[in-house]
């Protein structure tokens, strides 16, 4: 039996951050990369070459596939594809700093969605995260700038299918290999990408270098690596923490948006993000601090 050591907290948090900077990155490269690609085309050059260093890297562990794996791994990449699809669309039509705060409604997504599933109970907390994101989402919506737009209500709706995307993790996968699972959903979203694409008329487009590299990094950092850093290091946190390390990604979205693209902001517009911001935030924090206090009274009782 292989015995796994466990890396310090120092090197799951580092690790986990530098996740969250990726996938941060991804906003600004994918709006870069959409200056000139149409969205399909951009979804599905980035996870087929995804889906090429993972055939390269783990090709010895097709061995090991089988039906099972094969299904829950298309079934968990159908999720990945549609929050993909509308990610793209949503950049497209918003600035990033909007775009990185709405789509990390997925935390209040969540309970939404086991509510009205699986019957779960919401929460006060939660509640109020909904009501505070409600309030923010109305605030952009009012800003007097260009208002809540297509593009904020596409990276809404990527919001909900992250959130989909998480359950499905969740409740089909079991004790699958994470790099067949992470190669599987690659290829279907690859699949469903390249579909989209031939279903719709796409415009002619030149790419140039710039266009080139942004594909190159969306595939390698806030895919591959991504993927392989979360499954790698996210076991040892609990699931309340590493959400709270994850709402690091629209602080570097909107850095991102406002010193390398120049985006700016309207008042309105920084009290609706932070108002949504807060939103997310609030559930996890109070969860936080639940299960602190719960460790300080039950540790010192363990044998």
């Amino acid at each position: 039996m292989i015995e796994y050591i466990r890396p310090s907290q120092g090197r799951i948090y580092f690790f986990l951050i530098l996740t969250t900077l990726f996938w941060g990155g991804s906003f600004l490269f994918t709006k870069i990369g959409l200056r000139e690609i149409p969205p399909q085309m951009f979804v599905f050059s980035r996870f087929l070459l995804a889906t090429l260093i993972m055939l390269i890297v783990f090709a010895r562990r097709l061995r090991s596939m089988n039906r099972g794996i094969l299904r829950r791994g298309v079934i968990v990449g159908i999720a990945l594809g549609l929050t993909n699809l509308s990610f793209v669309f949503g950049i497209q039509g918003t600035s990033i700093s909007r775009a990185g705060v709405l789509n990390n409604l997925f935390v209040l997504f969540i309970p939404l969605i086991t509510r009205l599933v699986w019957k779960d109970r919401i929460g006060r907390i939660n509640l109020g995260g909904i009501l505070l994101a409600a309030l923010g989402i109305w605030l952009l919506a009012t800003s007097g700038g260009v208002g809540f737009n297509r593009g904020d209500l596409l990276s809404t709706i990527c919001a909900f299918f992250i959130a989909g995307h998480i359950i499905t993790v969740s409740k089909v996968l079991r004790d699958d290999d994470v790099y067949l699972i992470s190669l599987i959903q690659f290829a279907t979203v690859t699949a469903i990408a390249g579909m989209a694409a031939l279903a719709t008329t796409a415009p002619q487009f030149n790419v140039s270098s710039s266009g080139i590299m942004s594909v190159i990094y969306c595939a390698i950092f806030p895919t591959v690596i991504c993927f392989t850093l979360q499954n790698t290091f996210q076991r040892y946190v609990t699931p309340t923490r590493a959400g709270l390390i994850y709402t690091l990604d629209p602080v570097w979205s909107l850095l991102a948006g406002l010193f390398v693209l120049g985006e700016q902001l309207r008042p309105l517009e920084w009290l609706g993000c932070g108002l949504i911001f807060l939103a997310a935030l609030l559930p996890l924090s109070v969860r936080y601090l639940y299960e602190k206090r719960l460790v300080q009274r039950y540790a010192p009782e363990m044998p």
